[in-house]
């Protein structure tokens, strides 16, 4: 048979893949009952083992080795009927030399032991179930946490006893009571009261209301469940009315009605179903024009110290949380409201009393901010006017085309000099470049359309619903409502060509551009071709962004977008990647990173994510100038992360400070010198490459 490396490389990808056994990081571990179910590689496998030792009968586990050609025969001869079996003894075959080691435990005082006997088994195993409940009443109780410090029956015993708790057969007793414990009496009490948190500022979603423009003049604020009350008080300094309600800490203030009403990470803390679904109609049935509703997603499924509780767990402190997914989220919110919730951020959502003003908050959020032309040609007439046509040209810049009637505050006075906008606008294209006003309106009809295209994926507004300026904007800007979304269509179509998305990302004058990527930072995203707007919109009107987003990576060889956060991308010459958050536009699976803070992957050449007019370009270009000139960013793969690339900078003998390089002092002269010769080298390499100009 021979053991080679190709063999075993299958023979991992079956240990990998395989739906019997227990998987371990560097192990498969199979039951000795369940071999013959086992894919065929993986018994021709095991067979040719069988054969270096006479010893094995008896055995009772399998464990397939997946860093080295090993294969091992565990004995626990009380596996039935002890449930967490000690090792008897075990029997490990080198399958490359065909060499046996033999370990003795039977004399051991604290012998490993076995937990979550059921998945070592067939699910046909006549006490599959007994071990299979077992495990659940285990994980329930928090017993099963920290599986490395449970792995011998010395710490399992010391645990049960932590614990108040005693097994006999397959059944946990409780010991203050001598009950047994089944799935049906383990009702904890929850403590939901302790989950409330002090802050010293603002919530998140409040504070992304008020970033949102959302509170307005005599707005009125309740925070339904309000814990300590921080956010009352916070948005009553704003100089709104606000008020609060919690169960624990302000069971007597009032329910009442309020323009914007916050259920702020309240349904997470709930573990009963139906007491969560009434929190949310509550909170609904108040609110007259805003409802926001916050709650925590995409944390890790597995804590240390929390147990398993209904959909939730119950932490240490014993508070129930639900950790939803971001989809998940807004599904269960509409669902239950009977709404289309608005994602502003990781579990953030926004809920419109009005649907044409959630319409308008839609389009408010994928249209470009635009800079009013500037006066470029001195003209005596307009000189008189510049004051009162100033107005004009805001709303101009502000919407892509004239005002109506009613729209402008200022309509009098300038109606009454020029009798129409259009006469009036006529002086202004006098002293400023026409083609700039041009560009302002294409802008805002590309703006258009990417929200149009967007509004296929949940409910497209009829026009009836659009406001009256929103329906002047499609009017000037497209002629109709009806040719703007056959446009918007149009553009949709192209959105899934991914090869057409990378032919354009590689051909932006901004961004940073890899083979299967393409990197902008969040300032670019406006400013992009339409058609990537539009890709990363298909992501972001869906599911929201990650907040504090610095960086958006756009994947060109699947459709999958990220949000990547650079707390210090402005102060740091290498900033760190702190989280990362990915979606899948095919499923809109969510998936969440947090980088390891000691070693985190870093970013290079800043300046080619950013437009030139960003603060410091030129400092973050000089660097990145310097670092190629010192041959510094060549070998990518050594210098992703923080170690690597500070590593890289003592072996050149290099110190970073204040965005400039500068060569050690006490380094190796004749190292030093070598160094400064390859520098010489490259940058004389460099000018030659430059063309003549004769």
């Amino acid at each position: 048979m021979g053991i080679d490396r190709d063999r075993f490389a299958e023979i991992v990808q079956k240990c990998e893949t395989s739906a019997i056994g227990k998987h371990l990081p560097t192990a498969l571990y199979v039951h000795i009952s369940a071999l013959p179910a086992l894919d065929l590689a993986l018994q021709d496998y095991e067979r040719y083992a069988r054969q270096a030792s006479q010893q094995i009968q008896g055995a009772t586990l399998v464990k397939f080795n997946t860093e080295q050609p090993k294969l091992s025969y565990l004995f626990y001869p009380d596996f039935d009927i002890d449930p967490h079996p000690a090792l008897y003894a075990s029997i490990q075959v080198n399958l490359e030399t065909l060499t046996v080691n033999y370990r003795d435990y039977s004399t051991s005082e604290n012998p490993p032991i076995l937990h979550r006997k059921e998945t070592f088994v067939n699910l046909d195993y006549p006490l599959y179930e007994q071990f299979f409940q077992l495990t659940r009443i285990e994980e329930r109780l928090g017993l099963l946490d920290k599986s490395g410090f449970i792995g011998t029956r010395r710490e399992w015993l010391q645990k049960l006893h932590r614990r108040g708790v005693n097994i006999r057969g397959h059944e946990i007793i409780q010991k203050k009571d001598n009950l047994v414990l089944t799935t049906d009496n383990l009702t904890p009490r929850i403590d939901r009261h302790k989950a409330a948190i002090v802050r010293k500022h603002l919530s998140r979603p409040v504070r992304a209301a008020l970033e949102a423009e959302l509170f307005v003049p005599d707005t009125t604020f309740f925070d339904y469940g309000c814990g300590y009350g921080g956010d009352i008080e916070r948005i009553a300094e704003q100089g709104f009315q606000s008020s609060g309600w919690d169960p624990y800490y302000r069971p007597e203030e009032a329910l009442i009605s309020a323009d914007i009403v916050n259920l702020g990470y309240v349904i997470n803390v709930i573990e009963n179903l139906v007491e969560r679904r009434e929190s949310l109609i509550k909170a609904w049935e108040m609110t007259q024009k805003i409802l926001i509703v916050s709650a925590q997603v995409l944390i890790r499924d597995k804590i240390d110290g929390q147990l398993a509780y209904e959909d939730g767990i119950i932490t240490r402190r014993n508070t129930f949380q639900k950790y939803y997914e971001q989809e998940e989220l807004k599904t269960y919110i509409d669902q239950v409201l009977e709404v289309d919730s608005i994602p502003v951020a990781l579990g953030i959502y926004f809920v419109f009393r009005d649907e044409t003003e959630a319409e308008k908050f839609r389009a408010s959020r994928f249209r470009s901010r635009a800079t009013t032309p500037r006066i470029t040609i001195k003209v005596r007439k307009f000189e008189d006017y510049a004051e009162m046509l100033a107005p004009l040209m805001a709303f101009v810049t502000e919407r892509g085309r004239l005002p109506i009637e009613g729209e402008l505050a200022e309509e009098a006075e300038i109606l009454g000099e020029f009798s129409t906008y259009r006469r009036a606008f006529k002086l202004i294209l006098q002293a400023t470049n026409e083609e700039e006003w041009e560009a302002i309106a294409e802008k805002h009809r590309q703006d258009l359309k990417v929200y149009l295209a967007l509004t296929h994926f949940s409910k497209r507004p009829q026009a009836r619903e659009l406001t009256p300026q929103t329906k002047e904007d499609f009017k000037a800007l497209f002629g109709s409502y009806k040719q703007a979304c056959l446009l918007a269509d149009m553009m949709l179509l192209t959105v899934g060509d991914l090869e057409n998305i990378s032919d354009i990302c590689q051909a932006s004058s901004i961004g940073k551009k890899y083979k299967n990527s393409f990197l902008i930072h969040i300032s670019v995203l406006e400013k992009l071709d339409p058609l990537l707007r539009l890709y990363e919109g298909c992501a972001s009107r869906t599911i929201g962004r990650l907040e504090s987003v610095t960086v958006i990576k756009f994947h060109l060889n699947e459709p999958k977008i990220s949000y990547l956060y650079y707390p210090d991308f402005d102060d740091d010459p290498h900033p760190a990647l702190e989280t990362t958050m990915q979606i899948d536009l095919r499923d809109l699976e969510v998936k969440y990173w947090e980088c390891d803070r000691d070693d985190p992957p870093i970013l290079h050449e800043k300046e080619q994510l950013i437009p030139s007019d960003y603060p410091n370009y030129e400092k973050f270009a000089k660097l990145s100038q310097q670092e190629r000139d010192w041959g510094l960013l060549e070998k990518r793969n050594l210098i992703r992360k923080r170690q690597d690339w500070l590593k890289f900078l003592r072996d050149r003998c290099v110190i970073l400070k204040n965005y400039r390089l500068y060569w050690c002092k006490d380094a190796d002269p004749y190292k030093l010198k070598t160094l400064r010769a390859e520098v010489a080298r490259r940058k004389r390499k460099k000018q030659s490459k430059k063309p003549v100009n004769n």
